[in-house]
């Protein structure tokens, strides 16, 4: 499957061009990044061509994969899409309902292959926690802690504009997010408000009754960096395990996935494009809430 590779950063680098480069059914065939320089780097570093022009590289592939802020990525992932190319997209989908619902919209009308990349959905610890604790059920809350420290100095992401506007909301909200509603089911309201320090605290009803509460920020002190996800219900107490293995073997995983979707002519992916609209409404309505000091209800 031939890749064309919209993005620069780090992230961009370590993760998607680095497990597309190793993959053996994978083939990057190109770079496209809003920096010119640093897009002929970075195509340089993995012997491949720098394009200067979103359609071309478009034209040159026959899959997207997107390492993007995400109101650049879901204008590409559109256009993409509406092309006929297959989508391997990052977190969050977009950064408004109405955003997701286009490319959501172009995939659909396409028929092309989507997923979603949330890291932990693809590494086999995290996978196989979620599996069998939706199968267990009966659970009634879950308590998410996830306080990271990204703008210190060293940190590759201490630059990086979106997430200093938009915050832990967006940026490892949908971490969070991607593990809980596939045990506890789909988010019917949500309650928010902030913190110190970037602090974001959520809590969700999901249908059926069960509740949550996450913590998020970005800029904690870098001695109170925490992750933690604990369940409770009939069963007992379930804390969601330490992955293991690096984030470019768990994009290979979802290379490996999508190119199962392609293969098999379905589109029915846990971690599609649906999916991950599902997960911007549910941010959008945390921001609503953050905004008015209010219970936002979501529709059905």
């Amino acid at each position: 499957m031939r890749f064309g590779l919209f993005g620069t950063g780090h992230w961009a680098a370590q993760t998607h061009a680095a497990a597309l480069d190793a993959h053996p059914r994978a083939e990057l065939v190109g770079v496209w990044g809003r920096n010119p320089d640093r897009a002929a780097a970075l195509a340089t570093r993995y012997g491949v061509s720098a394009f200067t022009e979103v359609e071309a590289l478009i034209e040159a592939c026959k899959a997207v994969a997107v390492a993007l802020p995400p109101d650049v990525q879901a204008d590409i992932a559109a256009r993409a899409a509406t092309a006929g190319r297959h989508l391997l997209l990052d977190k969050p989908l977009a950064l408004t309902v109405a955003d997701a619902d286009r490319v959501v919209e172009a995939a659909a009308a396409s028929g092309v292959a989507s997923v979603v990349f949330f890291t932990g959905r693809y590494q086999p610890e995290v996978a196989g926690f979620i599996t069998a604790v939706a199968a267990a059920g009966a659970w009634h809350t879950a308590t998410v802690i996830r306080f990271a420290s990204i703008f210190q100095p060293s940190s590759p992401y201490a630059q990086s504009p979106w997430r200093r506007e938009h915050g832990a909301l967006w940026d490892i909200g949908p971490h969070a997010l991607s593990v809980l509603l596939p045990v506890l089911g789909r988010v019917t309201r949500v309650t928010a408000a902030d913190g110190p320090g970037g602090l974001v605290h959520l809590l969700l009803t999901h249908e059926g009754g069960a509740t949550s509460t996450v913590a998020l920020t970005l800029d904690a002190p870098p001695e109170a960096v925490a992750a933690e996800f604990t369940l409770y219900g009939d069963n007992g107490v379930e804390q969601l395990p330490e992955p293991s293995g690096s984030t470019a073997t768990a994009f290979g995983v979802a290379v490996d996935q999508l190119l199962a979707e392609v293969d098999g002519g379905t589109r029915d992916h846990r971690c599609d494009v649906r999916f991950g609209r599902e997960v911007v409404a549910v941010l959008a309505a945390a921001e609503t809430a953050r905004a008015r000091s209010a219970t936002v209800d979501l529709p059905a």
